[in-house]
């Protein structure tokens, strides 16, 4: 039996993931392996190194900064975040990533990104003897990149964006790996349908050059939805556990700390709530 936890992304929605992986911490839960998506995996890469809080903390420190996020850095740079504060000054000086405590943990690490010339979802496994610093972070800002507002991500050679495109909840990937005891979190409610983007022509526009990812981009809500599908069914026949909030968390790219901490504390409360269902899920033979 391996135990994964899996996670989706969605920008500032990712600070319910933050609220409920911090309880999970707090709790001792521990797991085999981690899949995250987009802000699934900048976030939940503190599970890893056992940051509790770290996510909540440097979040709200650095949120109304714009040298973290703003219209200004788009202009300046094409990226909303930051590519040096973001992804090198936060992690390497001003709120420190414990690179020795993440790679000491056995638990194994994934990151889903897109590759833009197949369209297709990257699941790249962290592994510390071909991953420096810099190429982990790298790796991370590539999941992390938004289309349309961030610029793409090469890393050894393949161009790589958000991996939300590619595969949102990478649930059917870490079966495939073998993880069959899964606890998912996702950041929007059960009652969620995703909807087509409304800047299809936009997109075409900009990635001219890349047809198959705007393909996945156009036909993203469909795999989305059936996807969500799929987890509801898992779900419902106790396959996996699945901890999600009650309503729609109204949350995006924000510069509000006190938003930042409403949304991680919803993420806290369905937490504490899962916790007893999460550890008897867990320890089933």
């Amino acid at each position: 039996m391996k135990k994964g936890l899996i996670m989706e992304g969605g920008a500032m929605r990712g600070m319910f993931t933050a609220g409920v992986t911090d309880v999970f911490m707090e709790k001792g839960i521990t797991f085999d392996g981690a899949i995250g998506t987009s802000a699934g995996a900048a976030f939940g890469c503190n599970y890893k190194s056992g940051q509790i809080g770290r996510a909540l903390r440097y979040n709200k420190e650095y949120c109304a900064d714009k040298r973290y996020v703003s219209t200004r850095e788009f202009f300046r740079t094409g990226n909303m975040y930051s590519e040096d504060f973001c992804y090198h000054e936060i992690p390497m000086s001003l709120d420190k990533f414990d690179f020795d405590a993440f790679n000491s943990n056995p638990m194994e690490f994934y990151i889903t990104c897109t590759n833009i010339e197949t369209g297709r979802a990257v699941h790249h496994k962290h592994d510390e003897k071909n991953d420096d610093e810099n190429t982990f972070l790298e790796w991370v800002r590539a999941s992390c990149a938004m289309p349309m507002l961030e610029q793409i991500v090469e890393i050894g050679g393949v161009k790589l964006l958000d991996g939300g495109v590619g595969d949102s909840v990478p649930v059917r990937y870490f079966e495939e790996m073998g993880y069959d005891r899964n606890v998912v979190i996702l950041t929007q409610p059960l009652s969620y349908k995703k909807r087509r983007i409304k800047y299809g022509m936009m997109a075409k526009v900009k990635y001219r050059h890349y047809p198959k990812l705007t393909k996945a981009m156009l036909d993203r809500h469909e795999r989305y939805n059936e996807t969500y599908e799929y987890i509801r069914d898992k779900e419902l026949k106790g396959e996996l556990i699945v901890v999600r909030p009650p309503e729609p968390l109204n949350i995006s790219i924000s510069h509000d700390k006190h938003e930042i901490q409403r949304v991680y504390d919803i993420g806290r409360r369905e937490g504490l709530k899962a916790i007893k269902r999460v550890k008897e899920f867990l320890e089933e033979e």
